[in-house]
């Protein structure tokens, strides 16, 4: 029993944690130590997201938007990038050619784009998939080609022993030694994609999260701009775990 007391649950000892957190911000706010137009309050940001999720649900329609651009730039982002990643690897010299261009595009900063996607594409979720999907092409792209290079030179050479041909042995040896970190690219895809449609509403955009966070920080509305935050923070670790557990159910057969 006192080993229990003096040793909680990791989940315990973080649910305390946070709890003293918020009640601390809390004193801070409410006494004025720190002026909430710069903290804010717990208490109006419960009562933000609670307004918002519950009774307008203005902010509803806004993570709809969101996570729309977010999954449309994924899945294009990882489509091509797979793609182009395991063409590359079967005609290395595509991939040479290709390198000098798609390494200069790589090194431009993605937010510099969003002005020029915002011409091309308008104001409307196309802008916002243009600039996630820029960011997640590239990510997958490499992983794809680091996990497909990355197989065993034995499992190749036996193979070869054995009579497979080119063939043969992409799919049934390169392709799923390349899964792994593939994954890893996907999952690290998908908060960059998220990163960029977010990226691109604060710029200019109708609807979405970033819009709203741009919103009520040019109105000063502090609580509304920690609401948003909050549940960006919560989104972003959901994809992350959602992710994971794709990853581990897939993963099975190794």
């Amino acid at each position: 029993m006192m080993s229990r007391i003096l040793n909680p649950p990791l989940w315990l000892t973080r649910l305390l944690f946070l709890a003293a957190f918020v009640y601390a911000w809390h004193l801070i706010a409410l006494t004025g130590w720190i002026d909430q137009i710069f903290i804010g309050d717990p208490v109006g940001i419960i009562k933000f997201l609670y307004e918002g999720l519950f009774q307008t649900h203005d902010l509803l329609i806004h993570i709809f938007w969101t996570m729309f651009s977010t999954l449309v730039a994924f899945i294009l982002g990882t489509v091509a990038g797979i793609g182009f990643g395991l063409l590359f690897v079967m005609y290395p010299r595509l991939e040479q050619f290709m390198d000098p261009i798609l390494s200069g595009l790589n090194a431009l900063p993605r937010i510099a784009l969003a002005p020029l996607f915002l011409l091309w594409f308008g104001l409307g979720v196309a802008s916002k998939i243009a600039l996630g999907f820029s960011l997640t092409f590239f990510i997958v792209l490499a992983n794809t080609i680091a996990g497909a290079r990355a197989v065993s030179a034995d499992h190749m050479v036996l193979a070869r022993t054995l009579g497979a041909n080119g063939t043969q042995k992409f799919v049934e040896i390169t392709l799923p030694g390349a899964v792994p970190t593939i994954f890893s690219g996907l999952r690290l895809g998908l908060i960059y994609a998220l990163l960029g449609v977010i990226g691109g509403e604060i710029i200019a955009a109708q609807y979405g999260l970033g819009q709203q966070l741009a919103y009520l920080a040019g109105t000063f509305q502090i609580n509304g701009v920690f609401a948003v935050l909050v549940i960006l923070a919560v989104l972003g670790t959901s994809l992350t775990w959602l992710m994971t557990a794709a990853e581990k159910r897939l993963l099975q057969w190794q």
